[in-house]
């Protein structure tokens, strides 16, 4: 699950990490108000205003602005609030801006001997350890550092049953050239940001920039957090910070109903229980000369509710031109899925796209017989073969 840069940073505050202090704001008014608390708190005469959306790359796109005054930052968040901002990382289409972040300005007149380095912590699923990812050149994507300067990126691997060494972290701090407080700050840094990724289960914790001031404090100037969907059930605090509106409205209504979807570009539909089945299904989409519209799995319980919504959900996009539907009944009997098929039929009303239906396990034969006296625009198939060449035959490849 994604979150925001506010609700990352006020993570990380709570494991004692130092950030760029800030309020969020969704109204022009609000954006002032909060302005004049910062200014109380931190002393700050400038502003950052920051879009916040769940996606990278928010100043190339107009969403990160300095003010100088507290009026100032209050227009910007008027021009910012409701803007489609597009980044690299949001496609063409962009994400609405419904909130911002007023930050503390820590780039003020007099701290211009700071550095910012890039610093991340992941799980590496090769070798079943954390890795901590840093470099010296932080602010800029650390996949232009990548491919330009690859001898600038550092890595060090966490053996999650030990967790962060004192030895590892002076070895990051001495990597990225810090001496004396600023040394000292980064060890007692990445001590805390360790925490609060263990802590609350994060699948990535990303800060970019980290910043060291003038004066040696480390400072997170940016987050960029990950949890993890299957641990959220020890976090019921972090699963209230999933934003709704950030999200695909499909792939929401999806998860209403215990489905696994992801929209593709294609124009067939699929429905499968398995992952692995559902894989195989897109290739054989593809084969057939089709083009998977969606990923789809109704998982292992199917019956007409569940089917029934996988119908509704995959009708929504005007772009199929077909649907398959490839059930193998292990936990699941055949039968069952089948009369799911023609009661959802019968629910939602006429479809006007051909459905191909696979049924292979428990109770095939009775599946199928189903399927073919039902007198409905459904198609049956017994091989992957067949499914693929009444796919090709009913989108006309």
């Amino acid at each position: 699950m994604n979150i925001h840069e506010f609700q990352g940073k006020s993570i990380l505050k709570a494991y004692d990490v130092d950030i760029q202090e800030g309020f969020v704001a969704e109204t022009p008014d609000q954006a002032m108000m909060v302005a004049g608390q910062l200014r109380e708190k931190t002393g700050t005469q400038f502003f950052v205003v920051k879009a916040q959306i769940h996606a990278g790359g928010r100043g190339k796109g107009g969403g990160v602005k300095v003010a100088k005054s507290i009026e100032e930052a209050g227009e910007l968040a008027s021009k910012m609030i409701g803007m489609q901002l597009i980044t690299p990382q949001t496609g063409p289409a962009g994400k609405k801006v419904k909130r911002v972040l007023i930050a503390q300005d820590v780039y003020y007149k007099g701290n211009s001997d700071i550095k910012e380095y890039y610093i991340s912590i992941l799980l590496n699923r090769n070798v079943s350890r954390y890795t901590i990812m840093y470099s010296s050149e932080g602010g800029m994507s650390i996949e232009e550092v990548a491919e330009k300067t690859p001898e600038r990126i550092f890595t060090e691997e966490i053996d999650p049953g030990i967790g962060l060494q004192a030895f590892q972290c002076r070895n990051i701090a001495f990597n990225l050239g810090l001496s004396g407080d600023a040394f000292k700050n980064m060890q007692k840094f990445l001590a805390g940001i360790y925490e609060a990724f263990t802590g609350c289960d994060a699948q990535l914790l990303e800060i970019n920039p980290v910043l060291r001031t003038s004066d040696n404090k480390i400072l997170a100037v940016d987050s960029k957090v990950v949890l993890d969907d299957n641990a959220l059930f020890r976090h019921p605090d972090l699963a209230e910070m999933r934003d709704l509106n950030e999200e695909d409205p499909v792939e929401v209504e999806a998860g209403k109903s215990n489905l696994n979807f992801v929209k593709l570009d294609g124009n067939v539909g699929c429905m499968v229980n398995g992952a692995g089945l559902a894989m195989a299904t897109m290739d054989i989409i593809k084969l057939s000369g089709g083009s998977p519209a969606n990923f789809l799995d109704v998982g292992g319980g199917a019956n007409a509710k569940t089917v029934e919504a996988g119908f509704r959900i995959i009708l929504k996009d005007p772009a199929v031109k077909a649907i398959l539907i490839n059930i193998f009944g292990g936990i699941v009997r055949c039968d069952r899925v089948a009369n799911g098929v023609v009661e959802a039929y019968k629910t939602i009303g006429k479809i006007n796209v051909p459905v191909i239906v696979r049924l292979q396990g428990t109770n095939a034969e009775e599946a199928k017989a189903i399927i073919d006296n039902s007198g409905l625009k459904v198609y049956s198939a017994s091989t992957f073969q067949d499914a693929a060449d009444k796919v090709k035959e009913v989108i006309g490849g």
